[in-house]
């Protein structure tokens, strides 16, 4: 037994990582990647307060389930849990210079820049251009059977070239559409160029660089054209405000930078909200009490219950599972005094089911947020600290008002009568079906 001391107490605690799977390294890693909700409910039930796991690419990992111990990740030194390190598995994609990819000061550095781009009044300013966007996408459904999912995704991704990048009425809309299309489609086989660069060299992933130099040239274009825009002060879409930006120092960002910071708003503003409303929709059709008043709330324009949907669906179909931290120097996180460079894995989906939540915490309840908030760090679908998403009230709203506009228009049913399973698409957790849905005309 180790004893740490803290700077507000002297807490008691177990040298070693905790006890995890045994299974061939192989095995745990096919299990983390095809299946990782049973994988880690089931590590939840055997082993409790934390668990190790050992599998590529991240190696040895601990994650974490408990409220308490997630919270103390969140508020730990920046300097001790790197989070920037932890996700560099996505440089390929994102790029160096990426708000998700650095750490310490140069992380504080651009957050404190893009974080008033994302307050929550300045957000307020494209929720005309997303129930605008939303209305149009709907307006193309034909009444029969459909998956949700991809028609979300297109959505989401519409929603995001107006807003982020402002390509209304830009020549290279519909090349940028294409292209980074193409690029945020990330294959099984497309995601082991984050495990093994060199692939870039051969075949499909030779093929995916290719796509990705595409649509760099056309952001590239992009950013030149924004920069000489005689109406760029103006301008209120995030890229506009990205070239005008200045850091502390005065100095502008490069177009490297405004291109990796444009990609992490793509991929992770994207995916993430196309899925988080797929997910949305797949609750509702199997919870018919809870489709009728979101219905009502819809009709009625009562965003708040809209939101306490949306976040119930985010809390019991978490759209992420967990996120990633590594350790710059040994330190104690859930019990245990870890080694330098362990990865420690503040679990979402284990805390979102945790018995904080009461005992009904696997029940898919709306009203249990008109009843009082969730219990402290125990919702987490946008990370804490210092690391959570800048994107969150952009995602909230957007789910709010993409509720709305659907549940205005159409009546859903559900085409299965059982809820469809997760299934795993590079690092999200999608409806298997794809929100499978019987959609018509109200």
């Amino acid at each position: 037994m180790a004893t740490l001391t803290e700077p507000r107490e002297q807490v008691e605690v177990e040298e070693g990582l905790p006890p995890g799977l045994r299974w061939p390294k192989a095995v745990q890693s096919i299990a983390l990647w095809t299946a990782p909700v049973p994988l880690l409910r089931w590590c939840r039930r055997r082993y409790g307060r934390s668990f190790t796991l050992d599998a590529e690419p991240m190696g040895v990992g601990v994650w974490l389930t408990q409220a308490e111990d997630i919270k103390e990740v969140f508020t730990a030194d920046p300097a001790l849990v790197h989070a920037g390190e932890g996700n560099a598995i996505l440089a390929p994609v994102l790029g160096t210079q990426s708000v998700l990819l650095v750490d310490e000061d140069e992380h504080l550095r651009r957050r404190r820049l893009m974080l008033p781009m994302f307050h929550g009044r300045a957000i307020e300013a494209y929720r005309e251009l997303m129930g605008r966007t939303a209305a149009e996408e709907i307006a193309r459904w034909k009444p029969g059977v459909m998956r949700l999912h991809p028609r979300m995704q297109a959505l989401t991704l519409e929603i995001i070239l107006r807003a982020v990048l402002g390509v209304e009425g830009s020549p290279r809309a519909d090349a940028l559409r294409r292209e980074l299309r193409d690029v945020i489609n990330i294959t099984p086989v497309r995601m082991l160029l984050w495990v093994y660069p060199k692939l870039a060299r051969v075949g499909p992933w030779r093929r995916y660089r290719a796509v990705q130099a595409r649509a760099d040239e056309l952001l590239f274009a992009e950013i030149a054209d924004r920069r000489g825009d005689p109406s760029l002060a103006e301008r209120t879409d995030i890229l506009s405000m990205l070239v005008t930006a200045r850091y502390d120092d005065g100095e502008p960002l490069g177009d490297q930078d405004i291109r990796d910071q444009l990609i992490t708003l793509l991929l992770a503003g994207h995916e993430t909200t196309a899925t988080g409303l797929a997910w949305t929709f797949e609750r509702l059709m199997r919870h018919p009490e809870h489709l009728r008043r979101a219905v009502q709330a819809a009709d009625e324009g009562d965003e708040e219950h809209l939101e306490h949907v949306a976040k119930e669906a985010l809390r019991n179909r978490p759209v992420i599972v967990d996120i990633a931290r590594s350790l710059t120097r040994p330190a104690a996180f859930g019990g245990r005094l870890l080694p330098q460079g362990t990865r420690i894995f503040p679990s979402i989906l284990c805390v979102q089911e945790s018995p904080d939540w009461g005992a009904d915490a696997d029940d898919f309840d709306p009203g249990r947020w008109a009843r009082g908030p969730a219990p402290s760090y125990s919702w987490i679908p946008f990370g804490g600290g210092t690391r959570r998403c800048l994107g969150a009230a952009f995602a909230q709203l957007e789910m709010r008002i993409v509720l709305r506009e659907v549940l205005r228009r159409v009546e859903l049913r559900p085409v299965v009568r059982r809820g469809e399973p997760e299934r795993v698409r590079h690092i999200t957790s999608i409806p298997a079906f794809g929100a499978l849905a019987r959609v018509r005309s109200r």
